[in-house]
């Protein structure tokens, strides 16, 4: 970028006789910042006294459309070699300057430094974009694992409890999406749902005897079964991840009851959120599908007995996002 088309042509001679291709050149100063955008060069020399824009001001235009942490070398060529003219200059985003007239073997050296410089944190950009990738595709393999490994728990808890067929896939599905409903960001909905297939982990620890009985349970069987829930939270107590932490209090809490009459006697919103979803979505399954005890009931028998529970059993709230979900048929697929 010069206004003396003599000066920028014999430029452009000397780096062509050193093997560059022609540069793009411009004459008026105004055209700078397009020309600029329209050839994206990895090299800018600077005219800095120049009618309508000087070299400050297009120095300080053209920093300013450069991506910050990006290396893109402005090169100044300048009268004035004053200290206050350098100061000036590195202050709007010159990278270096040379003071005329210049040696045409120096602007080379200078021009060739500043280009290995920029190939060298081209490569190691590229570099590090090839690890980041590494680091998302790792990171992706070892949130698949973990899935999974919380899926095969959930089935071999499941495994015990007869005729369930997937219920605790079904219930994380359900979960999901009523904390959708319920206004919880989509991240904290994906996390309840996958929390929410270890609700019943603690059945491991029960006596098949009591778990497998295909008729409605005694009073003392009753009382056998409720330890699952202590029994689950303290296999998942203790861990670091946001994801177990959550089950933790998922399989604690997934017996409490809004009116307070759960397993714990909590009430109301004593009952941490995700539990009192994970409370409806385990019902409203259980309803819907066989048991060894009764058939499955139907899907709108099951909803009418939730909004019969509404502030008995159920928090108001999520019963409200069930209704919600039932009005736009979102329940019917989570057999799927």
């Amino acid at each position: 970028m010069d206004d003396e088309a003599a000066a920028a042509t014999l430029l452009s001679r000397t780096l062509q006789s050193d093997g560059f291709p022609p540069p793009v050149i411009v004459n008026d100063p105004r055209l700078a910042l397009s020309a600029f955008l329209e050839h994206k060069p990895d090299l800018v020399v600077l005219d800095l006294i120049m009618p309508h824009l000087d070299g400050y001001t297009l120095a300080r235009q053209l920093r300013s459309r450069i991506p910050a942490g990006t290396f893109l070398p402005i090169l100044v060529l300048t009268g004035d070699g004053s200290r206050e003219a350098k100061r000036k200059l590195l202050a709007a985003g010159a990278d270096d300057f040379l003071t005329k007239p210049y040696d045409s073997l120096e602007i080379l050296l200078r021009i060739r430094r500043l280009l290995e410089t920029r190939t060298l944190y081209l490569r190691l950009e590229a570099h590090n974009q090839a690890l980041d990738e590494m680091v998302r595709q790792r990171t992706r393999e070892l949130e698949e694992a973990r899935d999974e490994i919380l899926e095969r728990l959930a089935l071999a808890a499941e495994h015990r409890d007869d005729n369930t067929a997937r219920h605790n896939q079904r219930v994380g599905r359900l979960s999901e999406k009523l904390a959708l409903a319920c206004g919880l960001p989509a991240e904290e909905a994906t996390l309840i749902g996958k929390a929410a297939i270890l609700h019943d982990l603690g059945k491991v620890g029960v006596a098949d005897a009591v778990l497998r009985k295909p008729g409605q349970l005694r009073p003392e069987e009753f009382e056998a079964i409720k330890p699952h829930t202590v029994i689950g939270a303290g296999i998942l107590a203790g861990s670091r991840s946001r994801l177990l932490q959550l089950a933790e209090v998922i399989a604690l809490y997934h017996h409490e009851r809004w009116d307070g009459k759960g397993y714990a006697g909590l009430t109301g919103e004593a009952v941490p959120l995700a539990a009192r979803i994970v409370v409806l979505a385990d019902v409203f399954d259980a309803m819907t599908h066989p048991r060894p005890y009764r058939p499955a009931g139907t899907l709108e028998d099951a909803v009418q007995e939730c909004k019969a529970q509404s502030g008995k059993q159920f928090d108001p709230g999520v019963v409200e996002a069930l209704l919600e979900l039932h009005a736009k048929g979102e329940l019917a697929g989570l057999d799927e």
